[in-house]
């Protein structure tokens, strides 16, 4: 077990005025919640999609480009800033806002995640983690301490602990446990080591795996450091959407309600607004990115792949129904950019890839948007109904059966009109 005040430094977290959280409605029916989240760069609205900008840059996107598509909030990595360009030239340069020219918000990643990413390079012990550098292969040993260190050369809004990864795949439940106490325990050097409190967010991150009774254990244990936000950790690994949701809607169950949620690495349409359904106000993902740089498109009825020669001759825009820099042109009958022209560039130019990776961000981000609408105007069980069944063209019966069990949890049947 872990003592709830070894090493603990709550007073400073209890006074950091870096975040507020304005909680303006929540869902009748679901979990579901608005609410406007305070940060040193300006407000952001949840329930918030955050893109992935891992090295200080969106794939695809300028940082206008990236502010363009409406978004406040965006992620770093800092295990690879740690590594390039490095705190040396973090801390001469300011932090990472100035680094990026970007004027907005910044969330990074601990670095605790590459434990599972580049796992035949890691070694975990209660020190730290121990990595090999993917860049040349120099040894570099990531401690909660360092971890933080980093993180406040970053000068990132939002900070993360460091935890102990395991894929929740994992059949090792001892290995499981024991990342989640010492999870606990790196939280409370991470408080230690924290030198920006008051202006500089500590999330941290609830683990346990799959196990239900592990996960409400390490509720109970970080609850009680009294961070500005919590994240639930550890999933996105391949495990069952069901076995997903369990986690969810348990995890959000135990949290207090002044405080934002965020589910972290989740980026699909469908698991983003379950998760919504399921009390989670934040996700993070670089799938809409990654999955443009393979002449996908999201839109909502379903992801188009435009590389497929049924679009050589599509004239109308990428999708008909966005907004973003891409679609809006097209729709007004100007010069735009066609879904021909993203066939024609898409395996050929770096183009095709760019002006798919505008339109998925800034679907997710409006999509998140219309979520929010819908839970502040108390319709959000409706919003769910019409977008299934725009998605699936009103087939129920292709609906996934995870989806349709975890929103019937929370009182809504998709099957029911």
């Amino acid at each position: 077990m872990v003592a709830e005040g070894d090493n603990m430094n709550q007073q400073s977290l209890r006074k950091a005025p870096a975040l507020t959280f304005d909680l303006l409605a929540e869902c009748p029916t679901t979990k579901a919640r608005a609410a406007t989240l305070h940060l040193p760069h300006g407000p952001v609205q949840l329930p918030l999609f955050m893109p992935v900008a891992t090295q200080a840059s969106l794939k695809g996107l300028t940082p206008s480009q990236l502010a363009d598509t409406s978004c406040r909030l965006c992620l770093n990595n800092t295990y690879h800033l740690g590594l390039k360009p490095g705190q040396k030239t973090l801390d001469a340069i300011g932090g990472a806002h100035k680094l990026q020219s970007w004027p907005h918000n910044i969330l990074t990643d601990s670095g605790g995640f590459q434990m599972v990413s580049l796992l035949k390079l890691a070694q975990v012990t209660e020190e730290g983690v121990r990595f090999l550098s993917p860049h040349d292969g120099t040894p570099m040993l990531l401690t909660p301490e360092h971890s933080i260190s980093l993180q406040n050369s970053i000068r990132s809004d939002i900070i993360m602990q460091l935890d102990d990864v395991i894929a929740t795949t994992s059949p090792d439940l001892a290995r499981l446990k024991e990342a989640m106490y010492r999870s606990v325990r790196w939280l409370d050097r991470c408080i230690t080591a924290h030198k920006n409190p008051d202006t500089q967010n500590l999330f941290c991150i609830i683990q346990g795996g799959l196990d239900l009774d592990l996960r409400r254990e390490c509720c109970k244990e970080m609850v009680a450091r009294d961070t500005p936000g919590i994240a639930i950790g550890g999933l996105s690994g391949g495990e069952a959407k069901a076995e997903y949701c369990k986690v969810v809607d348990t995890c959000t169950g135990l949290l207090p309600t002044h405080k934002p949620r965020y589910v972290m690495g989740v980026g699909y349409p469908e698991d983003i607004l379950v998760s919504i359904a399921l009390g989670a106000d934040m996700f993070d993902c670089v799938w809409p990115t990654r999955t443009a740089r393979f002449g996908n498109a999201i839109t909502n009825a379903g992801v188009l792949n435009l590389k497929n020669a049924a679009y050589a001759y599509d004239f109308g825009p990428v999708d008909t129904e966005c907004q973003c820099m891409c679609c809006k042109v097209a729709a007004d009958g100007g010069l735009g950019i066609t879904r021909a022209f993203i066939h024609h560039t898409a395996a050929k130019e770096t183009a095709g890839a760019h002006l798919l990776s505008i339109h998925n961000v800034h679907y997710l981000l409006d999509m998140v948007r219309r979520a929010r609408e819908a839970v502040l105007e108390q319709r959000y069980p409706d919003f769910l109904r019409h977008y299934f069944d725009k998605l699936y063209a009103g087939d129920k019966q292709k609906y996934p059966g995870w989806a349709v069990d975890a929103l019937r949890g929370v009182g809504v049947d998709l099957m029911v009109s």
